[in-house]
């Protein structure tokens, strides 16, 4: 991937609240949308959509692993 294209991926700031994580997120239009896609952000704290590149990113980084 070139660095013009890396400038221009889109990242979202999620929080716990929005786990389990999904993209599209309930907030984008139906008209934008595509194929529902679960994504684990818990694990390293950032994630990426398949179809559209979005980078999502958990504030606090990712959740521990303890019980």
């Amino acid at each position: 991937m070139s660095n013009v294209a890396e400038l221009n991926q889109k990242a979202v700031e999620v929080t716990e609240q929005d786990l389990p994580l999904h993209c599209p997120m309930p907030s984008v239009k139906l008209w934008n949308t595509h194929p529902r896609v679960f994504l684990d952000v818990a694990r390293t704290g950032t994630a990426q959509c398949p179809y559209c590149g979005t980078r999502y990113i958990l504030a606090g980084g990712a959740r521990s692993a303890a019980h």
